[in-house]
């Protein structure tokens, strides 16, 4: 036959404070989620298409351009203040950054779209601000995609 319980007893047991436990997540980043920004249309300018608060840790992005005459737009990452990434799509084409390599940056493209992708080997952390920016230098072009996937600092 089971034992009945005092009402005080669970109550007590219920009022007990929760203890916060420490992650450490090192074996992978924590919470890892995308955040996406869409431009459409994309006219001459600056353009924000990302921005999140720190602390966090930045693992990779990719900006799609679909349109444009001349690839002048560029893909601007800033970290806490500091220039990461400014380049711009004929930069990346004439520097030969289409396939994989260590710099972290590449081009890559159909017959409608571009994309730059940048990617490091190591994350990068923010403790403030990471901004995805693009400058568009270039008439007609249709629509910008920017997607940051990011975790917990």
């Amino acid at each position: 036959m089971a034992k009945k319980r005092s009402a005080k007893r669970r109550a007590a047991k219920r009022a007990q404070p929760q203890i916060a436990v420490s992650r450490t997540c090192s074996s992978g980043v924590c919470d890892p989620e995308r955040t996406q920004g869409l431009r459409a249309p994309a006219p001459n300018g600056s353009h924000v298409l990302v921005t999140l608060e720190g602390p966090g840790v930045f693992l990779g992005a990719a900006v799609t351009k679909q349109g444009g005459t001349n690839d002048l737009t560029f893909v601007i990452l800033d970290i806490d203040g500091r220039n990461v990434t400014n380049l711009s799509y004929a930069a990346a084409a004439n520097a030969g950054l289409t396939q994989h390599n260590p710099y972290g940056l590449v081009l890559l493209h159909s017959t409608a779209l571009k994309t730059v992708t940048i990617g490091f080997p190591s994350p990068l952390r923010y403790e403030r601000k990471l901004v995805l920016r693009v400058t568009v230098n270039e008439p007609n072009v249709v629509q910008i995609l920017g997607n940051v996937i990011h975790g917990a600092a």
